[in-house]
């Protein structure tokens, strides 16, 4: 059976051939003022993400997300298990910060701070170049250079090395540089675990820095597809200005703005666009900046950097290329205050206030009430009931404390089944405390009976304990 099947015109995505093959991105370098700023602030997130580790704040990791013991070092303050609400407050809102950052300035974070833009652009694409002798100008080798299996080797194993230094240090933020250096040191079958989660994310680096790249942005990332919903038509976008540039063709210098057309039967003049396809071939994503807002675009700003330099060298004004907003490119006034940017900064304060009320007001110390199993009471001499409870207390404080008990009721006789009542420095402590009470103040077999717990510091927190006894009493 003969079949039709219809051929794309052109790549269907900017990483696929017509016939459905991989095409492999070789952008080229464009030098400019942006490219500079992006380059200090990639260098600088590379030595944040390299040095925080090894900082300490009050004697503590700047950051140390210790799962297995759920201890969670933020900037010096340790969070726990119990602090989930604090937690769930401070992650909404950076989720709102980054819905904020979107509305304001576009996909900034994509083409200026992603760990995947950073690495790939700034440090494994310019190794590439360097064995591929394309090193400060980029795009396709100009030739086929001598021993290319010799330096294929080499720039892979340079990736390697990469890649497991990554890793170790992606490990030092959940172990503590402290124990990271003592794994390095010892046999990998001393502690497989750590060793298979540093191989693991070493392989996942190798496939994504070496092979998958910029597919990442285009295909795995949401966030692309989320910008419909988080930018709008005054959101910072990287826009390319049709109305100066069309149509496109070589044109005599220094000339800025195209005549107006007086005889429909002449060719209109050309626009500032040359059609050079600079903007194209440099683009880390293979897109055409020129089509207009796209999904693929990540706003690296190498587009304007390009264009500008093009524009430079045929005496035209530059910013063809800029940031602009789709507002601003259709003639509408820019609004900077709109609904968005006023309800993510409510949002925002409004967590922010919840944030510091709950750490103003935490306890020092928590402390809960767990019921034994079996009997709910025992009968004592004396016409005593006993009920006998888990209290599960856990210091919040970097120092040991001792602590004392006291019940609202002088009726209430409490005792510890452990010989002292202390805690080491955040230390997670069950003790075992019985109440004995007559059985003549019960009410329908129930009793509550207020307790406070009180270090050496003076620092108190109430719990309440629910004491059971006899229904006829």
């Amino acid at each position: 059976m003969n079949s039709t099947i219809l051929e794309a015109e052109e790549h269907v995505l900017s990483t696929l051939e017509k016939d459905g093959s991989r095409r492999w991105l070789r952008p080229k370098l464009s030098h400019g003022r942006l490219l500079t700023l992006r380059r200090v602030v990639a260098y600088f997130l590379i030595a944040v993400f390299t040095l925080v580790p090894f900082v300490q704040i009050n004697g503590k990791p700047a950051v140390l997300l210790d799962i297995v013991r759920r201890k969670f070092t933020l900037l010096g303050y340790t969070f726990l298990p119990t602090d989930s609400l604090l937690l769930a407050v401070f992650a909404v809102g950076s989720l709102i910060s980054i819905f904020l950052l979107t509305a304001f300035f576009g996909r900034v974070w994509c083409g200026w701070a992603c760990p995947q833009t950073v690495y790939m652009e700034f440090v494994f694409r310019p190794i590439e170049r360097l064995f591929d002798g394309t090193i400060g100008r980029g795009g396709q080798p100009k030739s086929a250079r001598s021993n290319a299996a010799l330096r294929w080797g080499f720039r892979y194993a340079v990736y390697a090395v990469i890649c497991f230094y990554l890793a170790n240090t992606f490990l030092a933020y959940f172990v503590g540089v402290d124990t990271l250096w003592q794994w390095v040191r010892q046999s990998p079958l001393t502690n497989p675990v750590p060793f298979l989660v540093v191989a693991f994310v070493t392989v996942a680096m190798m496939f994504d820095f070496c092979f998958f790249r910029e597919q990442l942005c285009i295909i795995a990332c949401p966030y692309g597809r989320f910008q419909s919903v988080l930018l709008d038509r005054n959101s910072l976008i990287v826009a390319y200005d049709k109305h100066r540039g069309e149509p496109r063709g070589k044109a005599a210098k220094s000339r800025s703005v195209a005549l107006p057309v007086l005889d429909s039967t002449v060719d209109p003049p050309a626009g500032d666009c040359v059609d050079c396809g600079l903007c194209v071939t440099t683009c880390p994503t293979g897109i055409d900046i020129r089509n207009g807002l796209q999904m693929e675009c990540i706003n690296c700003t190498q587009c304007i950097d390009a264009c500008n330099t093009v524009m430079a060298k045929v005496g035209r004004p530059p910013n063809l290329i800029r940031y602009s907003s789709q507002a601003t490119d259709a003639g509408e006034k820019f609004s900077l205050f709109r609904p968005r940017v006023v309800v993510y900064p409510v949002i925002l304060t409004a967590l922010a206030s919840v944030f510091l009320f709950l750490l103003i007001n935490k306890n020092y110390f928590d402390a809960v009430i767990i019921r034994e199993r079996g009997n709910p009471y025992t009968r004592m001499e004396n016409d005593l009931i006993r009920n006998v409870v888990r209290l599960k207390v856990t210091n919040r404080q970097d120092h040991p404390m001792s602590l004392t008990i006291t019940p609202d009721r002088e009726d209430v006789l409490l005792g510890l089944a452990e010989p002292d009542f202390k805690l080491e420095a955040s230390e997670s402590r069950v003790f075992h405390l019985r109440a004995d009470v007559a059985d003549d103040v019960f009410k329908k077999g129930r009793l509550e009976v207020g307790l406070t717990i009180e270090n050496d510091r003076k620092q108190k927190t109430k719990v309440r304990l629910q004491l059971l006894g006899p229904l006829g009493s």
